[in-house]
């Protein structure tokens, strides 16, 4: 997985959410409190969320195959996918039905001293994981906004384990507020209802991560950015005269197929075509060095009538007969 994968971030995230598992579960152990058994159960989710994200990023790196001969970048999709799906069953789940239950049979905290001091382990130790994820980010958002980068990012990595680190710093103030709350008013009914609300955050968050990873496994086309790069380097004025129509599409996070019917000048020779489709590939793959499968069709550029284009529904420039 590249450094843009945000491997430090998920082995930090790793690290800490596997500690945390261990003592949010003996909490519950002697205190009885449900919502540290549904935080418990939520941080081994997390961990294993995690150990599928490595293991995404470990099989994307195989080397493409004539079964699959665009390689298997969306490795990182699946396993990112995955990741949404036990979120939603593991995690969010297990802490409704939790809550109900209690709602339904409170009980008493015991040993109120040991809920209260893992919670407040626990958030000191997710905020210095959450704060490895943002720096990570910070590496590569630019001046997208937060809201922006989780949409827009084509690594999943990333977005997922700051929604992740987010929802356990959430889910741990919940947590946090519901067994104080018991202590306070001697109800057990509220640490219920702080483990209930932990269990509608995750499901929304992993409702949230479903979302976005099946639109990267759909297949995305090329950001903005990189779409403006593409064409300002295929077209050189001389050879290459204009684009006729192009499209785009990421294989992975960082693999970039390119593919383009290109307007060249009626009187060039084959062998100048040729020379010109290969330097406009050197040149898209220096502007932008993800696009690294490019199909360069060349034709004779007509003013005719526009076509409809039936990939986009919209019409592109006719291409001479």
């Amino acid at each position: 997985m590249s450094a843009s994968g945000g491997t430090k971030a998920i082995v930090a995230a790793l690290a800490a959410n596997l500690a945390i598992a261990v003592a949010k579960f003996v909490a519950f152990v002697f205190s009885g409190s449900s919502s540290m058994l549904a935080e418990s159960v939520h941080s081994l989710a997390d961990s294993g969320n995690q150990g599928l994200l490595l293991l995404g990023g470990k099989k994307a790196q195989r080397e493409a195959t004539p079964e699959h001969p665009f390689g298997y970048g969306r490795e990182r999709y699946i396993y990112a996918f995955l990741v949404s799906i036990v979120l939603f069953s593991v995690g969010g789940m297990f802490a409704i039905y939790e809550g109900y239950e209690k709602i339904k049979h409170p009980h008493e905290i015991d040993l109120w001293y040991l809920p209260v001091g893992v919670l407040i382990f626990a958030i000191i130790a997710e905020s210095f994981s959450f704060r490895t994820a943002i720096r990570e980010s910070n590496e590569t958002r630019g001046d997208l906004t937060w809201t922006q980068f989780v949409r827009r990012a084509k690594a999943p990595e990333l977005p997922v384990v700051l929604l992740e680190d987010l929802g356990a710093l959430v889910g741990l103030v919940l947590a946090l507020i519901g067994v104080s709350l018991a202590l306070i008013t001697g109800e057990g009914v509220w640490d219920g209802i702080g483990t209930l609300c932990i269990g509608i955050l995750l499901i929304l968050i992993a409702i949230i991560l479903a979302a976005e990873t099946k639109s990267l496994l759909l297949g995305e086309a090329a950001g903005t950015e990189d779409v403006e790069k593409i064409k300002a380097a295929m077209v050189d004025g001389d050879t290459v005269t204009r684009i006729i129509h192009m499209r785009t599409l990421h294989l992975g996070p960082e693999e970039l197929l390119v593919a383009a019917k290109i307007a060249v000048q009626h009187d060039n020779t084959a062998t100048e075509v040729a020379d010109a489709i290969n330097a406009a590939e050197d040149r898209i793959r220096n502007a932008v060095p993800i696009a690294r499968v490019i199909y360069l069709e060349p034709d004779i550029y007509s003013e005719a009538p526009a076509t409809p284009d039936s990939a986009s529904g919209t019409k592109a420039p006719k291409a001479a007969p």
